[in-house]
């Protein structure tokens, strides 16, 4: 019997059980369906400064998981459907936080000042700065905006030590009018700036490496219980009292006071429906009797949709012995369409494209819309079976505004490609697609490891046959002239090739008692139930213009001072 089992072990979940079992009279279980990453024998390959080997990994992600990406319309017939993309959805301790690009930025204050008008009371920027602030150790600045005493360290690479690409790319940003800002995560304005990444002596920081230390583990009262899958949520009436799990192959029961779900905005959802809380109609179709009718379990599904334009890294500008991370320079600007925020959209400059030869070659200035309005994703149970992943369908591009805005900001980054300073260290820029090509390649193996370099020794080669293989081998479908001179096939590659950036979200919401689509109160209370609370990404009102890693991890420390406090 544990006061509190907390199922998932990713950001939100590494958090809530360091917090809750810090009080000694609360006995709290752990449950998390990955691999555990003791301290001081981590994976090498998520303690890594660079993401892109544990991303790649299969043995870190739940490898049956694959959605749908663009809009589904369920009145085509199934083979005019958009296809299944397989998503890295991370299954290890740590979750997301343990593979993801280690990016640290909070979002605006508007965002938050949106989640109050939407119903989450209490969640506006006044109330989380001092959760972010909690979260973070900042090695590089102090004073309001910061703190320098969380479990999660923080900081900038310098841009003396930024690659060449890095460096021409800054140059460039300044020539079209942004300005420097030393601190993104200081005042929020438009602008260029080293990018912040949760990352010390050129190692990652995990929420499970930051918040599930040796110290933490030593508690008496705290049991974490990897490879260990919860299949089901334990109710007697409208009460949650527990859950079954699979432990080496074996279904073992565990009763709890309160149930806390921290499976991410995919398999939260998921756990709700299987247990009879969800929309009535989804339910019936599968035989699941209601505990609690909740329209707004799994629907709303949100992310930040991306394009790519890429190019080739000439020699001297490619990553430095300096540190392993690739991403160095982040933009944030402003659209300036009626009635959108400022700083809706954002640019991630990526100096190294994958772990292997060619993805040392090729650059990509990743856009993604910040405040993103497509709202129309879900998520919704393939079958009763646990085993079986759930439907997923983000329908990224079903707001126009979000389509208009990647256009005109793929536009503006080939502008920015085109500048002097970059044509200096880079070469033929291609619109690129994270195909199914890319992902096969992008698989850390051996195969892989001596075909890259096969081809990057000739991607070093004559500019006439650099030219040639991109032409030939790298581009798919769409070339760079191609959308630069037809609109038509610039909105044609973006619906095709637009990707979430992993930050799926908003699929629990907060909300207000008499919002219908709300399916959690403020302190992650699943409404029509106890016992049971959802504290992670799904819970959002709206996703954030931010990575949502580090809105996660203050969500999970403000609500489990909530949990502490009684409330």
């Amino acid at each position: 019997m544990y006061d509190y089992i907390i199922v998932g072990g990713g950001s939100a979940g590494s958090v809530m059980a360091n917090r809750l079992s810090a009080r000694s009279s609360n006995k709290v279980l752990l449950c998390e369906a990955g691999q555990d990453t003791p301290p001081g024998k981590e994976p090498p390959e998520i303690a890594d400064s660079y993401s892109g080997t544990a991303y790649f990994d299969p043995r870190f992600h739940w490898t049956e998981l694959k959605v749908h990406t663009q809009i589904v319309s369920h009145n085509n017939p199934q083979e005019n459907r958009p296809p299944l993309r397989k998503y890295e959805q991370a299954r290890v301790l740590g979750g997301g936080s343990s593979i993801n690009g280690q990016m640290a930025n909070r979002g605006a204050p508007t965002d938050y000042d949106e989640w109050q008008a939407r119903g989450a009371a209490g969640w506006g920027w006044n109330d989380v700065l001092p959760y972010f602030k909690k979260v973070e150790r900042d090695l590089d600045f102090d004073g309001p905006w910061h703190g320098k005493d969380g479990r999660i360290p923080v900081r900038r690479i310098p841009r003396e030590h930024w690659t060449g690409h890095a460096q021409a790319v800054g140059k460039a940003f300044e020539e079209k009018g942004f300005k420097f800002l030393p601190d993104q995560n200081g005042e929020f304005v438009d602008g260029y700036f080293p990018v912040t990444h949760s990352n010390a002596d050129e190692r990652r920081v995990s929420a499970a490496m930051g918040y599930l230390d040796t110290e933490t583990r030593k508690r008496s009262n705290l049991t974490i219980s990897t490879d260990t899958q919860v299949k089901s949520l334990l109710f007697e009436g409208t009460r949650c009292v527990g859950v079954t799990a699979v432990i080496g192959g074996k279904e073992q029961e565990f009763r709890g006071r309160e149930i806390i779900l921290s499976s991410g905005a995919i398999h939260s959802p998921a756990h709700l429906m299987r247990a009879g809380i969800g929309p009535v109609g989804q339910l019936a179709d599968l035989g699941i009797p209601v505990i609690s009718a909740l329209p707004g379990v799994g629907q709303r599904l949100m992310d930040h949709p991306s394009i790519a334009l890429s190019s080739f890294i000439k020699r001297g500008a490619r990553l430095k012995e300096h540190t392993r991370r690739h991403i160095h320079v982040g933009l944030r600007y402003s659209s300036n369409l009626p009635g959108i925020p400022k700083g809706d959209m954002f640019v991630a400059v990526v100096s190294k494209s994958a772990w292997h030869a060619v993805g040392q070659q090729i650059a990509s200035l990743l856009t993604f819309i910040n405040k993103t309005y497509s709202e129309t994703g879900q998520v919704k149970l393939a079958s009763r079976d646990w085993r079986s992943e759930p439907v997923v369908e983000f329908n990224l591009l079903s707001d126009k505004r979000d389509i208009d805005r990647l256009m005109s900001g793929f536009k503006m980054m080939a502008a920015v490609q085109m500048t002097d300073a970059l044509r200096k260290v880079s070469d033929v820029p291609f619109p690129a697609s994270y195909s199914d090509k890319v992902r096969q390649i992008g698989v850390v193996n051996t195969k892989n490891k001596w075909l890259t370099r096969a081809v990057a020794a000739l991607l070093d080669g004559p500019s006439a046959l650099r030219r040639y293989m991109i032409d030939n081998f790298v581009v798919e479908g769409f070339t760079f002239d191609q959308v630069m001179t037809d609109d038509e096939a610039l909105e044609a590659f973006v619906r095709k090739a637009a990707i979430g950036v992993w930050h799926a979200s908003c699929t629990c919401r907060m909300g207000r008692d008499d919002d219908p689509m709300a399916v959690v109160d403020t302190s992650g209370r699943v409404r029509g139930v106890q016992g049971l609370r959802v504290v992670d990404a799904s819970i959002f009102p709206v996703v954030p213009c931010a990575n949502t890693n580090f809105p996660t991890l203050m969500t999970a420390e403000k609500i489990s001072e909530a949990v502490l406090a009684g409330h």
